[in-house]
């Protein structure tokens, strides 16, 4: 790819820019939806590590794991998520590569994460899951 310089009149120079506001929008909106996403995961991460009391462990559940283990991969993911969806809205190509890559992380977090808050887990899987879409959405890019 090409450097993405600005010109005094506002216009790139060599890089490439989306005719379609709505690529923009579903990047934006996938930038929001990370940020709040990472921000509730670290809160959720935190609250499993303080206190294993807080959530549910039910019995004999295929994927048995500690709340605490899983209270830092949480925190942790949620950090990186939050951190990536900063980055979208700086606009770079490698920020939606990252952002599709974490959210699938997290999709993946959160089905294991189901027995201990379903509601919560199925509601994230599905922003998740929207934040892929928004970020692989087509966009018609040219040389501006």
């Amino acid at each position: 790819m090409a450097s993405s310089n600005v010109t005094g009149t506002g216009h790139r120079r060599g890089g490439f820019a989306a005719e379609s506001a709505w690529a923009t929008g579903w990047t934006g909106a996938a930038a929001v939806l990370m940020t709040f996403g990472g921000i509730m995961a670290i809160f959720q991460g935190i609250a499993a590590i303080a206190e294993d009391d807080v959530f549910v462990v039910t019995q004999n559940w295929t994927y048995e794991f500690s709340v605490t283990g899983w209270g830092w991969i949480h925190l942790i993911l949620g950090a990186l998520v939050f951190l990536a969806g900063l980055a979208l809205f700086q606009g770079g190509a490698w920020a939606r590569a990252v952002g599709v890559a974490l959210a699938g992380l997290s999709m993946i977090a959160n089905f294991l994460w189901l027995p201990h808050a379903p509601v919560w887990s199925i509601v994230l899987i599905v922003i998740d899951g929207f934040i892929i879409w928004a970020l692989c959405a087509p966009r018609r890019e040219s040389r501006a």
